[in-house]
């Protein structure tokens, strides 16, 4: 038997329940969390219900751990191996519990220089820079396309941090003429082809795209955080949720090939970690915290 962490309805309130020890199908793989990763759509799930078929629920989005039981068609990981890993897919419950049920290709070997708390942090204009997914994005849009010019909104707090990941020019995300210092940091001061959008920005400032060039491809890229986004004519949109990585070529590889940008010292890790609790009650008091609001960092719990 494990423990799981639970939320009995909409609102709350968290139970802790018992359960049995899961069995993995032939493709997954069973992990021991150390550490999860607390996620804005954790708190979001909890109070709106945004993807919640059925209650009660177990949440969890990002976790590490250590791998205890594999399926019998899982040959790159084994038991003892020290993992990161998303949680939460296809029916199975998400990271807050004892162990942790996930398809293989959603875990990786941890990398060696980190911790089970930092491997559970690890997410053109990228608003919301600072953010973990901004400040990912950044970094994996500079491998991509050394040349590229990459404009970010967030804290000028932050500036020096999103700077050294590989941010051209940083903007302060409470500019009152926002869409004028973006284009004026564009290249020719047309604006920019397309916009990440990491904290869901354009829902309470719409303007923004007014930032995207009008001779460019106007392509809009919305970061699911459960916020409804109108998205103008003439502007394609896309939503866009992690696991939809697995979904593209090659992207059954994405975590084991992020393990090895980061043992190469090309992928730093995007955020300062904080430890706000310990054991699956340290959970919701984390969550309030987080849900009060959070600048540049990332709350994990130790297990």
């Amino acid at each position: 038997m494990m423990k799981q962490y639970v939320a009995s309805k909409k609102g709350g309130p968290f139970q802790l329940a018992t359960a049995p020890y899961p069995t993995p199908g032939l493709d997954e793989v069973c992990i021991r969390s150390r550490a999860v990763g607390l996620n804005p759509l954790d708190w979001k799930n909890l109070y709106y219900g945004e993807m919640v078929k059925t209650w009660p629920e177990v949440f969890g989005i990002d976790a590490a751990g250590v791998v205890e039981v594999v399926g019998a068609n899982v040959t790159a990981l084994k038991a003892g191996d020290a993992v990161v890993s998303l949680a939460g897919h296809g029916g199975r419950a998400g990271a807050f519990q004892d162990v942790t049920t996930v398809p293989a290709h959603f875990a990786s070997k941890k990398p060696t220089a980190w911790t089970f708390e930092q491997a559970a942090s690890v997410p053109v204009l990228i608003v919301g820079g600072s953010s973990g997914v901004g400040s990912s994005a950044v970094q994996l849009l500079r491998l991509a396309l050394p040349s590229a010019t990459i404009l970010t909104t967030n804290s000028p707090k932050h500036n020096a941090h999103v700077a050294g990941l590989g941010a051209t020019t940083c903007i302060d995300r409470s500019n009152p003429k926002l869409v004028e210092a973006v284009k004026a940091a564009s290249p020719d001061g047309k604006g920019v082809d397309a916009i990440i959008d990491a904290v869901a920005g354009a829902a309470g400032e719409p303007d923004l795209f007014d930032v995207l060039r009008k001779d460019g491809p106007r392509l809009y890229s919305q970061v699911f955080t459960g916020d409804k986004i109108a998205v103008p004519e003439g502007v394609v949109g896309t939503p866009v949720f992690g696991r939809m990585t697995f979904q593209t070529p090659g992207g059954m590889n994405a975590m084991s090939k992020l393990v090895d940008l980061v043992d190469e010292g090309t992928f730093k890790l995007p955020l300062q970690v904080q430890v706000v609790g310990k054991g699956l009650d340290g959970i919701g008091p984390g969550l309030e915290k987080l849900k009060a609001g959070v600048s540049g960092t990332k709350y994990v719990v130790s297990l």
